[in-house]
């Protein structure tokens, strides 16, 4: 039989094609983010300035940004198994580059190889388990592959932490090695094509539309907290993305076989789903860069103890994601929805009205129901969303919802930042003592008003399912 036919899967072979998809997640989240911990070593290691050492984590969400529009291109046209082991290939390569290379230079070359292997990983993995599982059990496998997704990246820089005191920040570079190199010996032995392919010709314009389009805003977005928005680094890619990504969707919109069918924005659900998951993730990286500068800025306290300070969360969101799968197939998204959006707006508007006198557990406790929210909600949505369209649509769905989800986060980052700053430096004149506090509470103010928001869609969306369903 011809190695890219599609092949049936026993159930052995299907629960081994799922367990290296999560452990492989797992690998790769850890240090898409463990590198944040990482900055002041590595800028230590290669005589940079700040500045210049930042792009390690801001490169690679930039590259992240670029490359996920092509992936729905490459699932529909190459075989699953020549694919998925092609991107921990790359990864690979991108992690022996970041070790053995000797500039800075290298180092980046290797984070962009990684964050392009990710891109790939990432989005075939969940076009895999939409796929090989069915209907019914969707929601508890992408619940559980939730823990790569949400739950890791969250615990890495503690690991980091811990592991570039005793070890070197060269450390977490080769624990991922270690994995995705057995990822690699296991795809090769576990993983089929299961996914069926399409004869669709490459479209180099919307390539490039796709590169301009999406990394100009993912960067823009990124450089806002640092230069300001009115700004030659933020605003000139923030306008130029803006404006190509008129033309992208304009140029998709006409052509017989898109390179990217945004189309799909057409289906209501999917589109509410799309939305929705963008507003979680906003206010979820938001406060993922907020609690740290709590913990370390505005209280004092070390690494060590932020990290403690929002473990809690991290292990909450590990232990729901799988159940928040399961329950979503039993009792649809619905109730889900509106008790997770609800969740999100207590734990935000907690942290409004904290102060230094605070005991630091009670702020642990908000983050614990916050990851709760977030992890009851990310993988539901994510799921709901792709059930939605046409299963021939599921790579362009999962791909488009990751991209705009991820521009989502980069705003987060940006612009909480940017308002706790802001407010701070307002305030510092006539309350110096407690400005960083202010800024704070502000920043989470606004991360108030996005739950609202989402709180909002979530039961506006059921008033119309209701409706239509009375019809």
């Amino acid at each position: 039989m011809d190695s890219d036919k599609l092949l049936p899967l026993t159930r052995r072979k299907r629960a081994l094609i799922f367990i290296n998809l999560v452990v492989s997640g797992i690998a790769t989240s850890i240090l898409s983010t463990a590198m944040t911990t990482a900055l002041p070593n590595v800028v230590e290691y290669f005589g940079v300035s700040t500045s210049v050492g930042q792009w390690v984590t801001s490169g690679y969400s930039l590259a992240m940004g670029m490359v996920m529009p092509l992936t729905a291109f490459l699932i529909t046209r190459f075989p699953t198994k020549k694919l998925y082991m092609t991107g921990i290939g790359c990864f690979i390569a991108g992690i022996l580059l970041s070790i053995m290379g000797k500039s800075f230079g290298l180092m980046m070359a290797g984070r962009i190889l990684q964050a392009c292997g990710n891109g790939v990983l990432m989005s075939t993995a969940q076009v895999v388990i939409l796929t090989i599982y069915p209907l019914e059990k969707r929601g508890a496998m992408m619940g559980s592959y939730g823990l790569a997704t949400t739950a890791a990246p969250v615990v890495a820089p503690t690991l980091a932490g811990l592991m570039i005191d005793a070890f070197g920040w060269k450390s977490i570079f080769y624990l991922v090695l270690v994995i995705m190199v057995v990822s690699f010996v296991i795809s090769g032995v576990a993983f089929e094509n299961v996914l069926e392919l399409q004869d669709k010709k490459f479209d180099v314009l919307s390539f490039v539309e796709s590169i301009f389009a999406f990394g100009g805003i993912t960067l823009g977005i990124g450089n806002i907290s640092s230069y300001g928005l009115v700004s030659i680094q933020a605003g000139l890619p923030l306008a130029v993305g803006v404006m190509v990504c008129v033309f992208f969707v304009i140029r998709q919109c006409g052509l017989a076989e898109p390179f990217l069918d945004v189309k799909i924005l057409r289906n209501q659900n999917y589109t509410v789903s799309v939305i929705s998951s963008m507003v979680l993730y906003l206010v979820m990286m938001g406060s993922s860069v907020m609690m740290p500068l709590y913990v370390q800025s505005v209280m004092g306290y070390s690494a060590v103890i932020s990290g403690l300070v929002t473990l809690p969360g991290s292990l909450a969101t590990a232990i729901v994601s799988p159940f928040a799968g399961r329950l979503y197939d039993k009792i649809g998204i619905k109730k889900i929805f509106v008790m997770g959006a609800a969740a999100l707006v207590i734990s935000n508007l907690g942290m409004v009205f904290i102060t230094v006198s605070t005991p630091l557990w009670v702020a642990a406790g908000l983050n614990v129901i916050r990851n709760l929210s977030i992890g009851s909600l990310m993988m539901p949505l994510l799921t709901w969303g792709t059930n939605s369209v046409d299963p021939k649509k599921v790579a362009d769905a999962s791909s488009l919802l990751t991209s705009f989800r991820t521009i989502a986060g980069s705003i987060g980052s940006a612009v909480f930042v940017g308002i706790m700053t802001a407010v701070s430096a307002g305030v510092a004149v006539s309350d110096g003592d407690n400005a960083l506090m202010q800024g704070l509470n502000a920043s989470f103010l606004w991360m108030t008003a996005g739950a609202l928001a989402l709180l909002a869609i979530s039961i506006l969306w059921n008033k119309i399912a209701l409706k239509n369903l009375n019809k």
